[in-house]
Order: structure tokens, then sequence, then C-alpha cells
């Protein structure tokens, strides 16, 4: 009775193995017959009840049948492999003619392209481009500027100091100074780079980008600061926009001023952006103080100037409508996806 039945398995299990539609039904089968539940374990168990001298034939038979099984099972293993990689190789076949997907490639960064715009506004000018250390002395960042340590300008900064005599910058206007020392007059510079100050909000950064120009020559005006200031403000913003001069008070430069410009956002008729007045103040300038010259060693009278600088994210954020400074250092490209130039 044994044996009969183990035809049986072996038939039908054959005849199933050779007809799996798939890989997981063939697996399947394979956990039916030859697992540890399955019919050839089940059939072994009946050895017990045969006689002594069949047992041995009758194990034989069993090995013999499952190994046929294994064979078989191998065999249409691999055949179902190979169809089934030639189905999805011809589903998923490429047509080589289409045309290639489009991909986002990167940008630069809106700081980057305002600081290369405002270059080549500069550059028609005739002003060349300066940089100076980013942990700078003391005596660079305040005193050669009238800023000595009893200076009530010391609370507009909030500067990170390194040791008593070092600070990381907390403005460009050292680099006037350098350019000043080691530079034949008359000249024409723009300072530029990070700044550092202990302050973060809305519209502060702790780590940001400044911009300083710096005119000196023999005959310089606060009328030639006007119209360098005018005339970069259209040649930047657009067209067809206005500045006004605010008096103001900065230690190098006597006198001082703010600058406004009318929105470019409205073209002054009033929005979110310039609280609906129509002006955005874009920097602070004035006439270089004699003081400054006298730190530099540049004899004065017979040599001025004026210098005037800007905060590189503000002016991203005016020519492009960006209402929180903190969107530049995030890195963030959905925000840096805007820029593509």
């Amino acid at each position: 009775m044994s044996t009969t039945k183990l035809e049986s398995i072996k038939d039908a299990a054959l005849t199933a193995i050779k007809a799996a539609p798939s890989s997981k039904e063939l697996y399947d089968l394979k956990v039916q017959y030859l697992g540890k539940s399955g019919s050839l374990t089940e059939i072994m168990k009946e050895m017990a009840s045969l006689p002594k001298e069949e047992k041995p034939l009758f194990g034989k038979k069993v090995n013999e049948v499952k190994a046929l099984l294994e064979q078989a099972y191998t065999e249409a293993e691999e055949a179902l492999k190979k169809k089934e990689i030639s189905s999805k190789m011809a589903a998923e076949e490429i047509d080589m003619t289409l045309p290639a997907m489009s991909r986002f490639k990167g940008t630069q960064h809106p700081v980057h392209i305002v600081t290369e715009e405002i270059f080549t506004v500069m550059a028609r000018l005739g002003y060349s481009i300066r940089t100076g250390p980013l942990i700078e002395k003391d005596y660079y960042n305040f005193e050669a500027l009238n800023i000595p340590a009893d200076h009530p300008a010391r609370d507009m900064q909030d500067t990170f100091y390194i040791d008593k005599s070092h600070v990381l910058r907390t403005h460009t206007s050292p680099i006037q100074i350098h350019s000043l020392e080691t530079e034949k007059l008359p000249l024409r510079v723009i300072g530029t780079g990070p700044v550092f100050r202990s302050d973060s909000d809305i519209s502060h950064l702790p780590n940001f980008h400044q911009i300083e120009a710096l005119c000196v020559d023999e005959k310089v005006s606060m009328a030639d600061l006007k119209g360098t200031i005018s005339f970069f403000v259209r040649e930047f913003f657009g067209p067809g926009l206005k500045t006004r001069f605010r008096p103001s008070f900065f230690p190098f430069t006597e006198p001082s001023a703010e600058v406004d410009c009318s929105c470019p956002i409205c073209k002054g008729k009033g929005c979110s952006l310039c609280k609906q007045s129509g002006w955005i103040e874009i920097g602070g300038c004035g006439l270089v103080n004699p003081k400054v010259f006298q730190a530099a060693k540049i004899e004065y009278p017979k040599w001025q100037g004026f210098a005037f600088g800007f905060g590189i994210e503000r002016m991203a954020i005016i020519k492009y409508g960006i209402e929180d400074i903190r969107l530049f250092p995030e890195n963030d490209v959905r925000f840096l996806r805007q820029f593509v130039k």
C-alpha cells in the first residue's frame, strides 16, 4: 500500500511541477511535497508499520523519488526564471529614440548671483574687488575707523571676540583701511565677503555678506557719491527707480546718510515689502571721515573720498521679494530652484 501511495505522490508531484506557471507556485509545490510537513515526509512515517525486511527497500524508493522531484524542481525553477526575466525585459524595453528626461542641474546661490551682478555694475565705473581677513585685528575693525574702545558706536556692533585684540569682523569696512595703507592713490575698490554679528531673527543673521565701495581721489564730493549710488540703483534694480538720502551717523564717514530707493517690487506704489511706504532702505554711505585718512596716513584734504555699503542678502531680499533672511543659509532646494539664471 505504501509503495502504491509513493508512486501516486511521485506522479502527481512531477505533473504539478512541470505545469507550475510561476516561481512562487513552484516553491509552494516544493513545500507541499518536499517540505518538513510535506507528502514525502509523511509517507516516511508509514515505515514504522512495514515488516522489517521491507523497510530498506521502501526507504530506498522514497529517497529515489525525493531525488527525482528535487531534480525536476531545479529544472523547472531555471526554466521559469529565464521565462520571467525575458518577460520583464520585454515589458521594460527602452525606446532609445525617445527624448531624454530633463533633470534639475542645480543653480548658483542667490547671494552669489547678486554679488556677481553688483560686481558687473561697479566694474563699469572702474571699481575692482578686494577681500580681507575674516579674523580681524580690533584696530582695523574699530580704531582705524574712528571707533575707539570708549566710542558709543561699539554698542551698535554685536561682536564675536576671539581675544582682546582680535574679532570676527563685524563689517567689510576694515578692507578700506588695508587698501588705503597698501595701494597707490587714486583708487576705486569694492570690499566684499562674509561678516559676523551676534544677532539672529527674521531680518538678521549671525553670518551674512556685505559689499562696500570706496572711492578716493583729489576732488570727491557728496554729489559724486549720490550720482554713483543713483546709477547703481537703476542698473541693479531696473530703470526708473528713485533714490533718496537721509542724514545719519557712521563714525567712519562725515557727513553720513542712509540710502533708500523706491521699491522695485511695487515701483513706489506701496506693498508689504516696503510696508506700504513705497521706499526701501538699502544701505549707508558718506564722505570718508578725515580721521580715517589720518589713521591710514593719507594727506587730507588733498585726498578726499566717499564710501557706501550694502548687505548682499538684503539686496537679494529687495530684488526678489524674499520675506525671511533665514532662508539663505538653509540651502533648501525648493528655495534655491527659484534662482536659475
